[in-house]
């Protein structure tokens, strides 16, 4: 599968729907970039300040409220994914689990898949979710991007501290970088990592 247009805008972004199991998620066709962390890492919001909608995906003050996995339309032959986030959420265990599941089978199963962004908040990097979806996307050579969100949180040496302390622990072929959704930092950088993407899918 390949794409003929890289240069996508990411404004164009619009709610496709939403799915409770693999078996609801759409026709397996156009190219998918998906977004995962744990519950409280601001995926909602990331995917909000990179669309330039606020509105387009559900935020919460309480983490977890993700629950579906939710799919935006950009365009006619690419997508983004909201994956339900791990861990923090204050949910019952039987539901929890199915959250997990799902988010497994997606993974598994789901032909489209063509790149993994991964959100850590850089205050709590590389726990055992992080370091399990990494090396996923290593055996299932899938390209990974990691966004160390809520930067703002920490003082700019601070930043550059955690930053090259988490590139130590990386493959050489997982990106990483600093984000901040409230602070509007990191999303030029995001969208150049996406072109590489889409550009090498071009050319396959």
């Amino acid at each position: 599968m390949s794409v003929s247009n890289p240069h996508l805008k990411l404004e164009n972004a619009t709610f496709e729907t939403s799915a409770a199991t693999l078996a609801q998620c759409p026709v397996d066709g156009k190219l998918e970039i998906a977004f995962c962390g744990r519950s409280n890492a601001g995926k909602s919001s990331a995917i909000n300040y990179l669309t330039s909608n606020k509105k387009l995906a559900r935020t919460s003050k309480t983490p977890g409220r993700t629950q579906l996995i939710n799919f935006f339309s950009i365009s006619d032959e690419f997508r983004m994914v909201d994956l339900p986030g791990y861990g923090y959420a204050k949910v019952p265990s039987a539901v929890k689990k199915d959250w997990h599941r799902n988010i497994d089978q997606y993974l598994q199963k789901r032909a489209a898949l063509c790149g993994l962004v991964l959100m850590m908040d850089i205050r709590h990097p590389l726990k055992e979710f992080d370091k399990t979806m990494i090396e996923w996307s290593l055996n299932s050579q899938v390209p990974l991007h990691i966004l160390l969100t809520k930067c703002d949180k920490l003082k700019r040496g601070a930043q550059s501290k955690a930053l090259f302390a988490v590139k130590k622990q990386l493959p050489d072929n997982v990106s990483v970088q600093l984000f901040s959704s409230t602070h509007a930092i990191g999303k030029d950088q995001f969208l150049i990592q996406l072109r590489i993407w889409l550009a090498d899918l071009v050319n396959m």
